[in-house]
């Protein structure tokens, strides 16, 4: 959606752009427990996690998992499925205790799957692990829906919220540096609920995204500008328009996130959601109720009534985008590529840590500017000479560093 904003400036006001839209976050529990068999051999996994300290590749049913060398929350397995994949949470069988499991997906996975997908992949999964559960077994506790809109003249005020006098608002401000008044303050995001039940914050994502080293938002988002371009949708002067994280291009780059977040209380004891059937059936309804009790306002000037204050133009935006299927919600970008730039940021990370640590032995050792060329050529050296003497072990942390980063070294689909 392409909407210009309305100003009271003479210049033309920039457009805003829904870049991304769906959801975000999305965690349920099975009523289920796993089988005796996939208990004995993630317990073996285990304790070698738990002797070495690391994550362990785990490959079971034609899966691979991530084993975390500790458990938590009452759970004694965590098993990390990678971006195309769920992080699973998993119980010591008991009979008492049927809710045996539970699992989450990350922004990554929502982003570039989809709802729909997600639910397949629960299902292709505990298929593969041999988990049996009803329709009725599932039990949704967690869902964050989100818009994504390229504004780069929204400036968010917290005092054009509407909501209810006991609404809780916590409000984050975030210094910023001006060549006319010295220090001044921008409002960086608007919190509003909590997380168990409604919760609504509107944010700068960019800054989120750079802040967190989210770097697949950026081809995710380009892409979108991209789907205008082709339908011509787009005016001329942005056609040629790419996001980045220029800091010489702020507020052209600047993506503010409306996101609402419904937690375990707000799905089952007030909306009655818990199955898949009534999550489909009903969460579209209750995004839009949640853009009812709270809004975004236009000031009217003549009205003391906030009230009264029509919705802001992007709150507009936001609550049409939700009319769409839900279930379909997804970037359409390609993941792969994605990954890719991960793999790169970890190849760039752990070489600019390796000169560091390089440089640093080179003052250690008293050695000039000049020195350390040749320095490097005895450090290389050194380590080729160690992974002679030990091959074995060298082999062994060679593989372990290729378990870890399994999941953006292959290619696979999300099910």
């Amino acid at each position: 959606m392409i909407v210009a904003p309305p100003s009271g400036n003479t210049s033309q006001p920039e457009p805003y752009l829904v870049v991304h839209r769906g959801f975000d976050t999305l965690a349920l529990s099975i009523k289920a427990n796993i089988s005796s068999t996939l208990l004995e051999h993630l317990d073996a996994e285990l304790k070698v996690a738990s002797e070495e300290r690391r994550e362990v590749l785990v490959n079971y049913g034609g899966l691979e998992f991530l084993l975390l060398p500790h458990g938590g929350s009452g759970y004694r397995f965590i098993l990390k499925g990678g971006p195309d994949g769920a992080t699973w949470f998993f119980k010591k069988p008991n009979a008492k205790d049927p809710w045996g499991i539970r699992l989450s997906f990350g922004s990554f996975f929502m982003a570039t799957h989809g709802l729909g997908a997600a639910k397949a992949h629960v299902d292709y999964v505990t298929a593969k692990l041999s988990i049996r559960f009803g329709p009725d077994d599932v039990s949704i506790s967690r869902a964050d829906y989100c818009v994504d809109i390229l504004a780069p003249d929204f400036k968010l005020i917290p005092d054009q919220f509407v909501m209810h006098s006991k609404a809780d608002r916590r409000d984050h401000i975030t210094p910023e540096e001006t060549t006319v008044h010295g220090k001044s303050g921008r409002t960086t995001s608007v919190t509003i609920g909590g997380t168990r039940n409604r919760q609504i914050i509107i944010y700068d994502k960019r800054a989120e995204v750079i802040a967190h080293n989210k770097s697949y938002w950026w081809p995710i988002w380009n892409h979108s500008l991209r789907t205008y371009v082709e339908l011509g949708m787009i005016p001329t002067r942005l056609g040629n328009r790419e996001l980045s994280p220029d800091p010489a291009h702020v507020r052209s780059n600047r993506v503010w996130r409306v996101e609402f977040r419904a937690g375990k209380d707000l799905l089952k004891d007030r909306w009655g959601i818990r199955t898949w059937e009534q999550f489909f059936a009903l969460f579209g309804d209750l995004c839009r109720d949640a853009g009812e009790v709270v809004r975004y306002a236009e000031p009217d000037r003549s009205d003391p009534n906030r009230a009264r204050w029509p919705n802001h133009l992007l709150w507009e935006i936001v609550c049409a985008e939700m009319n769409e299927d839900l279930s379909e919600m997804h970037s359409g970008a390609d993941p792969n590529p994605m990954k890719e730039v991960q793999r790169e940021e970890h190849i760039a990370l752990i070489f600019r840590n390796l000169l560091g640590s390089s440089i640093t032995l080179g003052a250690l050792h008293d050695t000039d500017v000049d020195g350390l060329e040749g320095m490097f050529d005895q450090l290389a050296a050194n380590m080729t000479s160690e992974v002679r003497a030990d091959p074995e072990r060298a082999a062994k942390q060679l593989q372990d560093a290729k378990d870890r980063y399994v999941f953006i070294q292959k290619r696979k689909p999300p099910m």
